[in-house]
């Protein structure tokens, strides 16, 4: 694997309509639990071997196992009451009494999938500040204390996981765009969720106005912060001239909020305006977020396009 310009991916895949109505069903009690695991692990194989057919370096689970990853990383918890969908939809878990862990949340579905690869599979987590955040809390009455206790747990679960052989732990905190009067807040809970991992570990923060806090951005305590940057014009870009950008990019290429599939050349764009910027050591090509919005037939075209552009620019500057 060369090690400039890595592909990847920001995390979630959209799901087949199998598992989607499958996901219904088991809703309204029509099959079981085991059921749908079986289910969901068919997805996750078929998108594991479609990454590695198109050559992407760093591959994901895809979320196939999981619904909303603040309600379902919730519901494994103690002290979390579960209720619906994530804060951002109107319902949300609500935290009723002290947060445990009773044991390995995420373990088992990312060893899966990286059983069937011999390619690095990032693990994901969903992030303190954002579970905080996009959760009803009925406990702890001071937020930052809450926030940092549930940073705790992230910390033991990515620590479990850097022991069953994760390279890479993405932790997601799309809450951080919305709330950046807490990035003081956001970079204390990464710092716990963090210390001690010798894995590389992974900021995904999606959309947002970062110009505000930026370079206090660059205080998150991981390897690499993954930021959506062809929906906002790659305006980010300027920022990163006057300060330079310190960690490793996920720097967006496609953007995922419209249908339309971006040309090769769209993409070779985007990635040398990158370049303009950044060593090619610290650029990892990959979509603005995740795909789940997208129907499987344009994630999958999105993705290819991004892969060969990709490659073909490597080669074209003489990079492999």
């Amino acid at each position: 694997m060369t090690n400039v310009l890595l592909t990847t991916a920001a995390g979630s895949f959209p799901k087949p309509d199998y598992l989607t109505r499958a996901r219904a069903q088991h809703a309204r009690g029509a099959i079981g639990a085991p059921e749908l695991e079986a289910l969901g692990r068919q997805a996750t194989r078929q998108w594991i071997a479609f990454q590695e057919a198109i050559g992407l370096d760093i591959l994901v689970d895809g979320d196939q196992q999981c619904g909303d990853r603040v309600t379902t990383f919730a519901e494994r918890l103690q002290g979390f009451a579960v209720g619906g969908f994530a804060r951002a939809n109107g319902r949300g878990p609500v935290a009723a009494s002290a947060i445990r862990r009773p044991g390995p949340l995420t373990v088992e579905p990312w060893r899966y999938a990286q059983s069937l690869t011999r390619k690095p599979v990032k693990a994901m987590l969903t992030g303190p500040y954002t579970l905080c955040d996009w959760s009803f809390n009925e406990y702890s009455p001071d937020r930052r204390a809450a926030v940092l206790a549930l940073a705790e747990i992230v910390r033991q679960e990515a620590l479990d996981l850097e022991r069953a052989g994760a390279e890479w732990i993405q932790i997601d905190e799309p809450a951080v765009s919305v709330r950046l009067d807490e990035i003081d807040l956001a970079v204390e809970a990464m710092a716990v969720v963090t210390r001690g991992l010798r894995a590389r570990a992974i900021a995904h923060i999606c959309y947002g106005d970062f110009a505000p806090v930026y370079p206090k951005l660059l205080n998150l305590s991981v390897d690499q912060i993954d930021l959506e940057m062809s929906h906002n014009g790659h305006s980010l870009l300027d920022l990163f001239k006057r300060q330079p950008f310190t960690k490793t990019i996920g720097f967006g290429v496609i953007d995922v909020h419209n249908h339309r599939v971006e040309s090769k050349e769209e993409i070779k764009a985007n990635i040398r305006r990158a370049l303009n910027v950044l060593e090619p050591e610290q650029v990892y090509v990959d979509p603005d977020c995740g795909m789940k919005t997208r129907t499987v037939e344009e994630a999958q075209a999105k993705l290819r396009v991004m892969v060969e552009a990709a490659h073909e620019l490597r080669h074209e500057l003489r990079l492999n």
